[in-house]
């Protein structure tokens, strides 16, 4: 597997010439500037690839090739929608980029109520709190269907949250939960994600997952043509989240997907930090599985608790045991150009000093990297021997 890095190209606070410090041969990144919907460019794409070649990388992965929200939803005349994502993958086939991740969450990308929640042994990670996520959608949201949603000790400790919360708690919440929306510069108030989400009434599982299969069949046969490989992202938290539902959660869910078009070409990220938030997930034997169909993979690890909380933890800690998942995808990936990247990390020393995207610190990623990587040199080496 194929060392890599996250960046967010002009966006990032980190440097490609301090990326190159941690070792990494590949960078995985996407043409964030680009409205949703409309097609990358060549020219773009071929510009973007000779920034990353010159600072001595290659574009490994791109993440993502962002899903309109109109397919999700099935809205309307598509047919100009699908022939833009077609022809983005085109020009990314064109410039030699060949794996591409995407995710096909509605409205919100991966969710979490705190972005810096303090780490036992200093520092600070990302958090999903299911108290303040109840809290947040019935008390600020309104959205009294909720209730259902939550395990009785998260709605007690949610009501207690709202009778202390002061104006700038809510505020944080409210920040906390936008910075997962997609895109560079939408965020909503409360008022505004209220009118989101109307969008979305009526969109249940079934209706998503027929969605999902027409964005399989309008995409896939033309990445197949192409050469390149579609690799789905798993939802993040693997749950519903404001009565919207998710459909990449489970084992399940990944055979359906993969079923849904039978093509080398429609593959899976294999995220050990979004698969391992839902308890009933194996991450060993699902890496086993679907280990032929793993284009990319993300290596994280959470730790749960049982009211349906969970928050990051160092890489090899947490919940998933993180070399028995490594020594299943290599033979699974081996002869094949697949890269990992060690996902989110902890805010360590002076990474909150920088200001860089929540979950994607310079020396949080790096320990975790240095984990990750004495891992997969360690199961190779026995591998070799054996």
């Amino acid at each position: 597997m194929i060392e890599s890095w996250r960046w967010y190209g002009p966006f990032d606070r980190i440097a490609l010439s301090e990326i190159a410090q941690t070792g990494a041969a590949g960078i995985v990144t996407a043409l964030h500037e680009i409205p949703y919907g409309e097609v990358w460019p060549r020219e773009a794409v071929a510009a973007r690839r000779a920034e990353i070649e010159a600072a001595g990388f290659r574009w490994v992965a791109v993440e993502s090739l962002p899903v309109h929200e109109r397919i999700k939803r099935g809205e309307g005349d598509l047919s100009g929608l699908f022939a833009n994502y077609r022809q983005s993958l085109a020009n990314l086939a064109a410039e030699g980029v060949t794996t591409v991740c995407y995710n096909f969450m509605p409205l919100l990308d991966w969710t979490r109520t705190d972005l810096a929640a303090p780490v036992a042994r200093g520092g600070t990670c990302l958090r999903f709190d299911a108290a303040k996520m109840a809290a947040f959608e019935i008390h600020m949201l309104g959205r009294a269907a909720a209730a259902d949603d939550y395990a009785p000790e998260a709605l007690r400790r949610a009501e207690a949250w709202n009778a202390g919360a002061s104006d700038a708690d809510r505020a944080e919440l409210l920040h906390a939960i936008m910075s997962g929306l997609p895109g560079a510069y939408d965020r909503y108030d409360v008022e505004g994600l209220r009118a989101a989400l109307n969008g979305y009434q009526g969109l249940d599982r079934a209706a998503l997952r027929a969605n999902f299969r027409r964005f399989l069949q309008e995409a896939v046969p033309a990445a197949e043509e192409l050469g390149l490989r579609l690799c789905v992202h798993p939802d993040d938290p693997p749950r519903d989240i404001l009565g919207l539902p998710r459909i990449v959660a489970t084992a399940d869910d990944v055979r359906f997907a993969l079923a849904a078009v039978d093509s080398p070409a429609n593959g899976l990220t294999f995220c050990t930090g979004s698969l391992g938030a839902n308890p009933a997930n194996d991450l060993p034997a699902m890496a086993a599985e679907f280990g032929p169909r793993v284009h990319f993979v993300h290596l994280r690890n959470v730790r749960k608790e049982p009211d349906g909380s969970f928050e990051e933890a160092a890489h090899l800690d947490g919940d998933t045991d993180m070399v028995a998942v490594v020594a299943a995808l290599l033979p699974a990936t081996a002869g094949r150009d697949v890269a990992f990247r060690p996902d989110h990390g902890h805010a360590l020393l002076d990474d909150a000093a920088r200001g860089t995207h929540p979950g994607y610190p310079l020396i949080g990623r790096l320990r975790g990297l240095a984990e990750l990587r004495g891992v997969v040199r360690a199961l190779s080496h026995g591998a070799r021997d054996g």
